[in-house]
């Protein structure tokens, strides 16, 4: 049958040709596209001449075309508009191609040939990045268990099946579980507090989903942001009641975190580490468990010390402004009382706001104009090529030289398909070696509004629009010869800093003025505005840093449970003592995520990784305060962060990369500044 996945796409950059891709397109893919690697993998294995750089690494760089145009386009699909028939390949691929991964990292005559190189790499005459692939690869096979007897690679091979089926289920039971736990009200009073839009939009969302009354949806973190604006506390109550509950009760997510958190601890305990967490950061920038948690152990008291503050305050409003309320401030109260004391204490309305971030102002005149002013790049919509969606917009980009660097994908509506959050894919990768530029995606689930109405952001829209776009510049940019190390291809704890320095443009004066215009009038923000929101906008920190770091120590708890204790946790209990042990139990901030709908840990990549925000934060803080320093002109400095380091990807140390670019190692102080735990 003829599958469009089976050729490279004839459209400009290989844009998947959506067009012509169909559900039934993809199980015939993947089979070929392993079938082919699998044959790749043993011709290289079995090349009868020696090994060399060319017939060995250049090789494998080279294998799995037809997989690699599926996989990228499949596992974008899978997340962003899941069918039952998605679902249900998901399930089926996710152990294939964990196997798949084992019979090339756990081939030993493959083996054999990538460490014959590395023994004698001094001698190969090889680039520097050629170099570093060579050091990647042979260290990519030796974590992933080549240098172990035969009966305990057979074991990893077990394990890691049984992992990757573990962590599909889990991914699929959350996107049920949320749509479960959707919030349906009977009466418009119930909304009280929300803008008109708002509640229009609930009411919309109500009727797609077959349902009568108003609808609302929840995202995946335990906060969900409509709680700052409903003035009914029980619905509030019941609205975070199910955020909360996701994955607990008669979910199976509590019990599969165990299972998946144990037989990642027997793998770390087979391939020679105490656990998983020293597993993982031993190939990060972090390198050991010692560098994380010292990081943390400076950010905990004076976060927790910030939020008891805070709670005081907001206690004392809540008995003010609602005397009938119990005296006890709740997690469900927390948001909606801290923007009444914002409003009150900055005189900032945050629905005042809304106005002025209309979404396509915010994109076009925010996001694309500041990447403009710092990089000299240029975009310009391409209506006649298509996405996997309708909603789904395509942008081709423009280097300053006016060449094509590639195609710029946005997803920006939240939908039923669409899991939780926000995030960045990439469809192509870039590769000197392929000839290939880069063709990324964000999505995001911003609310989508009424047919015929503006879609109007909130302040966290905007920012989360900067950040995701930050993770498609450090594609776009990317700049290597070999698809290893193209774009994001970068340490877990590493590749978070690019998408948090491009949230500063977000509020440079000159950017966000040039953006927030009111969506009717087009009159611009007034300064007085601006300045409250500047002044409000480090208010509240301490709550969002305990509520981060509370998801970053259940992470790492889960993680550094060793291979002799048991899968069956009770997850509750477990989550309790691991807060307290941290001195994070603090019943009014609930974790950013609990364990069952902890997507990024269990269904994701940042397994004893999600302190990998704040660590990239470090070096964030570091690089804002040089943007800011007044040393050069921004589109200069623009230009060394591009060249010194987004476009290098991972052919180069991030930390020695950093450092070359920074003149200095990365200094935590800025980031304690910003988040106010200096004392």
């Amino acid at each position: 049958m003829s599958n469009p996945f089976f050729e490279p796409s004839t459209l400009p950059y290989q844009l998947p040709p959506f067009a012509d891709i169909r559900e039934e397109h993809y199980l015939p893919a993947f089979e070929a596209g392993m079938a082919e690697k699998l044959a790749e993998i043993d011709a290289i294995a079995a090349d009868t001449e020696g090994p060399t750089f060319a017939n060995t690494v250049v090789a494998l760089e080279r294998s799995g075309a037809v997989l690699t145009r599926v996989a990228n386009v499949f596992f974008n699909i899978s997340s962003s508009d899941a069918t039952p028939g998605t679902d249900a390949i998901e399930g089926e691929m996710s152990p294939k191609l964990a196997a798949l991964s084992d019979a090339m990292l756990l081939n030993q005559q493959l083996f054999a040939r990538i460490r014959a190189l590395y023994e004698q790499r001094e001698n190969l005459e090889l680039s520097a990045e050629e170099s570093r692939l060579l050091e990647r690869y042979y260290t990519r096979f030796v974590r992933a268990g080549a240098a172990l007897s035969e009966s305990e690679r057979d074991r990893l091979r077990a394990w890691n099946m049984e992992i990757a089926s573990a962590t599909t289920e889990f991914k699929h039971n959350i996107m049920a579980a949320t749509k479960a736990a959707t919030l349906i009200l009977e009466t418009e009073d119930e909304l009280a507090g929300l803008a008109p839009a708002a509640v229009a939009a609930a009411a919309e969302n109500a009727r797609s989903l077959g349902q009568d009354g108003w609808a609302l949806s929840l995202q995946n973190v335990s906060n969900q942001p409509v709680l700052a604006e409903l003035a009914d506390r029980e619905v509030r109550r019941r609205m975070m009641m199910a955020s909360l509950g996701r994955g607990f009760g008669g979910s199976p997510n509590a019990e599969l975190a165990g299972r998946i958190a144990n037989l990642r601890a027997k793998r770390a305990d087979l391939l020679g580490y105490p656990d998983h967490a020293a597993y993982t950061v031993a190939d990060q920038t972090a390198k050991t468990t010692d560098a994380v948690e010292d990081m943390l152990a400076q950010l905990i008291a004076p976060a927790v010390t910030n939020a008891e503050r805070e709670a005081a305050e907001l206690t004392a409003a809540m008995r003010a402004g609602d005397p009938g309320a119990d005296t006890e401030l709740r997690s469900w109260d927390w948001q909606y009382w801290s923007e009444k004391v914002r409003a009150e204490r900055f005189a900032l309305d945050a629905d005042a706001l809304r106005p002025y971030l209309e979404l396509e102002r915010v994109l076009r005149d925010g996001v694309f104009h500041a990447a403009e002013l710092v990089y000299g790049i240029t975009f310009q919509e391409r209506t006649d090529l298509v996405g996997y969606h309708p909603e789904v917009r395509v942008f081709e980009v423009f280097d300053t030289d006016g060449s094509g660097l590639g195609l710029f994908l946005g997803d920006f509506f939240a939908r039923p398909s669409k899991r939780g959050g926000a995030w960045m894919n990439e469809l192509v990768g870039q590769s000197g070696l392929d000839g290939t530029r880069a063709v990324v995606v964000n999505n995001l689930n911003i609310v989508k509004p009424p047919q015929g109405e503006p879609a109007l952001l909130t302040w966290d829209n905007v920012r989360t629009l900067f950040h995701e776009f930050g993770h498609a510049l450090h594609g776009l940019f990317s700049d290597v010869r070999y698809p290893f190390f193209s774009g994001t291809s970068v340490p877990r704890d590493f590749v978070e800093f690019p998408s948090q320095v491009n949230e500063m443009w977000a509020s440079r004066p000159e950017i966000l003025e040039n953006y927030a215009k009111h969506v009717e009038t087009g009159a611009p923000i007034p300064a007085e505005l601006l300045e409250k929101r500047a002044a409000a906008e480090r208010f509240g920190e301490g709550f969002r840093t305990v509520e981060y770091l509370g998801a970053t120590l259940l992470d790492w708890a889960w993680h550094r449970i060793t291979a002799d204790q048991s899968a069956d946790i009770d997850a509750e209990l477990f989550e309790e003592s691991a807060l307290r042990k941290a001195g994070l139990a603090l019943s009014a901030i609930p974790p950013r995520y609990r364990t069952g709908y902890f997507a990024h840990i269990f269904a994701g990549g940042y397994g004893a990784g999600y302190y990998s925000y704040i660590w990239s934060e470090v070096l964030d803080a570091d690089t804002v305060e040089w943007f800011e320093d007044g040393a050069a002109p921004i589109r200069e400095k623009g230009e060394q962060f591009r060249r010194g380091l987004l476009a290098k990807g991972g052919s180069v140390d991030p930390l020695a990369a950093y450092e070359s670019f920074r003149g200095r190692a990365p200094e935590i102080q800025p980031l304690l500044n910003r988040r106010g735990l200096t004392g």
